[in-house]
């Protein structure tokens, strides 16, 4: 892999939601933060090498923190969290707290893959169901060439299991420089956090439902529902079976917390204010 000569960017700092942090620079900011770490890992010296994580929040993972507390706990402690979700950024007006960039897979991965054919940084593709990714490495391709995919593996399988393993095997033998995950939350975060500290490489990013949308195997919804909230009932009315629960049950669910953390916040002020 050819050295880049970039440094690492200096963040633009992050907005607290649920007692995690999320990201407010733009996409553009963070993909060339994210793909600067690549180079940091290769120039430090092997003892001090640090696979970073990065993650993303929308109304689905953070509802998730509340029922998966292990969760929670890896979306504070991992090096980026960004916002994927119109439903985080209306959360923040809510809340009254300045509102992250919104930062989608279908839109960033164009991005990052002609980064990463400037760069000359590899990618591995693992996650969705059987030939998935391997179809959204052809389509990624066909748009950048030049880009290098070492490797893809669907996301089927049991990371406990001797498929799981052999899966790790696979990563450490193509020592890819980002290893896109789309195994759905919460289980790509706590594979992700499991397998850190035996990563070959500097970056584990999860990903969701990414290759589907490559892939073509999900049609995107229109720029004029995406745009303004409303993707969710598009993606609904796409796969109603596997998104009901995530939308029609959910969305008042996130509601309700965003409500709770408004009345907390609300208090602790209070609180604060009569003690100063």
């Amino acid at each position: 892999m050819a050295e880049s000569s970039t440094t690492t960017p200096e963040p633009a700092g992050s907005v607290r939601m649920f007692d995690i942090d999320i990201e407010l620079d733009t996409p553009g900011a963070m993909l060339d933060r994210i793909t600067s770490w690549v180079s940091d890992y290769r120039r430090a010296p092997r003892p001090e090498r640090h696979t970073r994580r990065v993650m993303y929040a929308n109304a689905h993972v953070l509802n998730q923190t509340h029922m998966v507390p292990e969760l929670r706990r890896i979306l504070r402690t991992s090096d980026l969290v960004y916002c994927d979700g119109y439903g985080v950024r209306l959360a923040a007006r809510l809340l009254d707290v300045e509102s992250p960039h919104r930062m989608t897979g279908a839109d960033w991965i164009w991005d990052l893959a002609a980064l990463c054919e400037e760069r000359d940084l590899s990618l591995y593709l693992l996650g969705s169901d059987h030939g998935i990714a391997a179809r959204a490495s052809e389509q990624l391709r066909v748009k950048h060439p030049g880009l290098r995919i070492v490797g893809t593996h669907h996301g089927y399988f049991d990371p406990d299991s001797p498929h799981g393993e052999r899966v790790l095997e696979d990563i450490e033998a193509t020592t890819p420089d980002i290893v896109l995950i789309g195994m759905g939350s919460p289980k790509q975060e706590l594979w992700a956090d499991a397998v850190a500290d035996r990563s070959p490489s500097p970056v584990l990013w999860t990903v969701g439902a990414l290759f589907d949308y490559v892939s073509g195997q999900v049609p995107r919804a229109p720029s004029w529902l995406a745009d303004n909230g409303w993707e969710w009932i598009f993606r609904l009315a796409v796969e109603p079976r596997r998104m009901w629960k995530r939308y029609l049950l959910g969305n008042p669910a996130f509601l309700v917390r965003v409500a709770d953390e408004g009345q907390r916040r609300s208090a602790a002020a209070r609180a604060a204010s009569a003690s100063s």
